[in-house]
């Protein structure tokens, strides 16, 4: 159902290099891009994450209540992305953990204050 998620940056050569790394850990690379905006992705096919300067001109700015997640095959994975995007620069906004007997989740920050969400659902 979701073709793909778009988040805002007022710097996208900086947001380039946080998820060029970041996604590189889950081996997802850049699928498209414009001079306004990126895509990741595994395929054209396949669900992606933008980021794009806004169109309208005005600064972006994080939504309060929005939050993109990324579905990791195993705890492990969660792990391993959530430290890459704190070495990254990211915020932590929630350790990795169990949050009920089938969820475990980590929270984040990119560095324009979007928020993620690495989990597993077993």
């Amino acid at each position: 159902m979701i073709g793909y998620i778009t988040l805002g940056t007022n710097d996208l050569q900086r947001a380039a290099a946080f998820y060029d790394a970041l996604l590189a850990e889950i081996g997802v690379g850049r699928v498209r891009e414009t001079e306004l905006f990126i895509a990741w992705g595994t395929s054209m096919e396949a669900p992606k994450l933008c980021v794009t300067k806004p169109y309208d001109g005005n600064p972006a700015s994080a939504g309060n209540g929005v939050m993109v997640a990324l579905a990791m095959p195993s705890t492990e994975q969660v792990d391993a992305l959530y430290n890459k995007a704190i070495a990254l620069g990211a915020q932590d906004e929630g350790a990795p953990g169990q949050r009920d007997e089938h969820y475990y989740g980590a929270y984040f920050r990119d560095l324009d204050g979007n928020k993620l969400n690495a989990f597993f659902m077993a």
